[in-house]
């Protein structure tokens, strides 16, 4: 096999890229999905205008990160009402100050995006807590980047690690961990010397696929994190890792195959991307770009939906298993087996990972749950597509909390059986101020309000012609036929647990307006919307209710550049730049932090992590916390503000170089330098970081 095969020669989206994107991304994440032709070609009506309602806002529960998954952990009860003494919407941690957080910090200036450096605030240090290659076991090799083989890397941290959490083990005081992460995609471009053969290039790139558990350790709480290799909670999830399906789509026909007749056991998760926690302890992950890994016929309705072709995947997988090409006999469904969301116990390494057919199969960016005031789970979820939709998920049974036998059996089927939804937004604007120039219209908001269509409500199919595993598997052809909103890609989608409000973030669609596609909307108001922007929804009940209100927190972009940016209000030229939202995660008093993807598009700024407050007089205001490396993306932002420490998942850093001519040495910077000395090999490597407070 030549090696061009992990040269990526053809790159449709070279010229075509703005800003930091780099084309080689565009290759290998998400299989060049902006240089074809958009899979949404319905042609979705607007359904009647809905009356615009005041919100009353009725307290949401929710635990859906880290800090709140310690009360649950600890079997200290039910999670409290956010918002019982702080007013409707608003918990009296945020009523009482967005600014009383204890990580206080210098808004750093932007980096320009070819600057080889992970930067943050004056005060605050940084390092990395464990890299691509780390061993794991102990039996696990040393890293050794000339050297490695496909045995040595499945007993080893993985690539390109995106969705993290730190989850504290219980009675540790505060001392012990896990981290959790996910591995999205490879590039063997700068993993792997040209000599290297690409057979085993491939393997070894398969292995560095899947998901991490490790242990993590620390002196106290004012001391940093460092991995425990050989600890008994570590594990690897590889592409031979067995998934249990659940849910009404397992064991159909549109699920088995030759080597799993029985349609409810699956060989590895792919292209994950964000995730999220449970109140019950779990890890939820998003298998997104999964089209990009399988040769299909591509030439029915299905396989068009979700971007599947017939010509050879940039990995050539379907070289080493038969699986990975479904033209080949005992295979055609293998692909329905991908775009799910996946739900991993952390805290079993014996357990069976699952993936849950109920709440849909689409490019899942992530999925996060918050326990209404019913006691039902919803867990909200986006597809990251350009012109897709924004869903949700109602448990048929109820959250018990709790850290009990009976709970966690109760708790760990709540994602098997429900209700999925998708989002209709409707603006309260009149047609001609939504021009598309993301000029705000007569009101001073984009605002309106809107309603959650049903797919399966009651183990019921509500969409014509189509049965309930039918509804699960295709779901993006389910909901093209009750007419949802087409969104300008939904990222992360999460539920605030100080006000209960859920947060949207598109992060850009550049085809929006383009002939032949969608024109500007409210709730999406730039055309050709290389920025993006956030979508603000309160529920006109709680989180199981079907009408929502909605407003937009900001349209993103350099306000230096571009006119159209809104920041809710908040002074433009007080901001920093943001472009490219992507993750989100909120401190213990309710600000928002955000972790870009493609920076702002028209000044090439890298990526970073940015704090946004939510409410009061500074709301709207972006303040940027720290920038990563050349060619990096900056994932899975997590912020333990009452201990001054925040991590991220650093993606692919040095992504347009070669192994021979790198462009970033992330994160083993040598000296003053990052250029290594002669005869030294070295390459980046992305990590999960963390940025701690080094002064009083």
């Amino acid at each position: 096999m030549p090696d061009s095969s992990r040269k990526f020669d053809l790159l449709p989206m070279l010229g075509h890229t703005k800003g930091k994107r780099s084309p080689v991304t565009c290759a290998l994440k998400c299989d060049n999905a902006c240089s074809g032709e958009v899979c949404n070609t319905s042609s979705n009506g607007y359904f009647r205008d809905i009356a615009s309602a005041a919100v009353s806002r009725r307290t949401a529960l929710g635990l859906g990160a880290a800090g709140a998954l310690a009360v649950v952990l600890s079997g200290l009860g039910a999670p409290e009402k956010a918002a019982a003494d702080g007013g409707p919407g608003l918990s009296a941690a945020a009523k009482a100050g967005f600014d009383k957080s204890k990580l206080k910090f210098a808004p750093i200036k932007p980096m320009d995006a070819s600057v080889d450096a992970f930067t943050v605030p004056e005060g605050f240090a940084w390092r990395p807590i464990i890299r691509w290659g780390d061993p794991l076991f102990a039996d696990s090799p040393a890293f050794d980047l000339g050297a490695q083989t496909a045995a040595a890397q499945a007993r080893q941290f993985g690539y390109n690690n995106d969705y993290t959490d730190i989850l504290p083990i219980p009675d540790s005081k505060d001392r012990r961990a896990v981290l959790f992460t996910n591995h999205e995609y490879t590039n063997e471009n700068i993993m792997f010397p040209a000599t290297l053969a690409a057979a085993e290039a491939r393997a070894i790139g398969r292995a560095a696929h899947g998901l991490t558990v490790v242990e993590l350790e620390r002196k106290n709480k004012n001391k940093p994190w460092n991995y425990v290799q050989g600890a008994s909670l570590n594990r690897r999830f590889l592409s031979d890792t067995t998934y249990e399906l659940t849910g009404p789509a397992a064991g159909t026909d549109l699920v088995k195959t030759i080597d799993d007749p029985s349609g409810r056991a699956i060989k590895g998760t792919l292209g994950n991307c964000s995730g999220g926690t449970t109140p019950w302890g779990t890890i939820l992950s998003g298998e997104e770009n999964f089209n990009g890994y399988f040769v299909a016929p591509g030439t029915s309705a299905e396989d068009k939906r979700y971007g599947l072709t017939n010509k050879a995947t940039a990995r050539k997988w379907e070289l080493d298993e038969p699986r990975f090409n479904t033209n080949n006999a005992g295979y055609a469904n293998e692909t329905n087996r991908f775009g799910w969301i996946v739900e991993v116990d952390p805290f079993d390494p014996t357990s069976t990972p699952k993936k849950h057919s109920a709440l849909g199969r689409f490019k899942h960016e992530g999925a996060n749950v918050i326990v209404a005031d019913s006691g039902h789970v919803v867990a909200y979820m986006g597809d990251d597509e350009r012109f897709d939709y924004l869903y949700k998920f109602v448990s048929k049974g109820k959250y018990m909390p709790g850290n009990s036998s009976e709970a966690r059996r109760n708790n760990m089927g709540l994602l098997a059986e429900g209700d999925l939804y998708v989002a209709k937004f409707t603006g309260d604007s009149p047609a001609a101020e939504i021009d598309g120039s993301g000029a705000l219209p007569s009101d001073g908001a984009f605002d309106g309000s809107g309603e959650w269509l049903p797919l399966v409500v009651g183990g019921a199919s509500r969409v014509p012609g189509m049965s309930v595993p039918e509804v699960l598997v295709y779901t993006r052809l389910a909901a093209d036929r009750v007419g949802p909103t087409k969104m300008d890609r939904c990222e992360d989608v999460q539920p605030s647990l100080e006000t209960g409000k859920v947060y949207v973030v598109c992060t850009n669609n550049s085809d929006r307006g383009k002939p032949g596609k969608e024109g500007a909307t409210e709730v999406n108001p730039r055309t050709l919307n290389r920025d993006g922007h956030i979508v603000e929804i309160t529920e006109t009940g709680d989180q199981t209710s079907t009408r929502f209100n909605w407003t937009l927190l900001m349209v993103c972009g350099d306000p230096a550049k571009n006119s159209s940016t809104y920041f809710s209000g908040f002074p433009a030229d007080k901001v920093s730049p943001i472009s490219c939202p992507d993750n989100v995660a909120f401190d213990s008093v309710g600000n928002m932090w955000i972790a870009t993807d493609g920076a702002p598009s028209s000044i090439g700024y890298a990526d970073g992590l940015f704090k946004v407050t939510l409410e009061g007089s500074d709301r709207g205001k972006v303040e940027q916390f720290l920038a990563v490396p050349r060619d990096a993306e900056t994932c899975g932002p997590i912020v333990h503000d009452d201990e001054r420490t925040v991590f991220v998942a650093v993606q692919h850093p040095g992504e347009e170089g070669t192994f021979e001519a790198q462009h970033s040495y992330f994160p083993d910077y040598v000296g003053a330098g990052s250029v290594p000395a002669k005869g030294k090999v070295r390459a980046p490597r992305p990590s999960v970081v963390q940025v701690y407070r080094t002064d009083a």
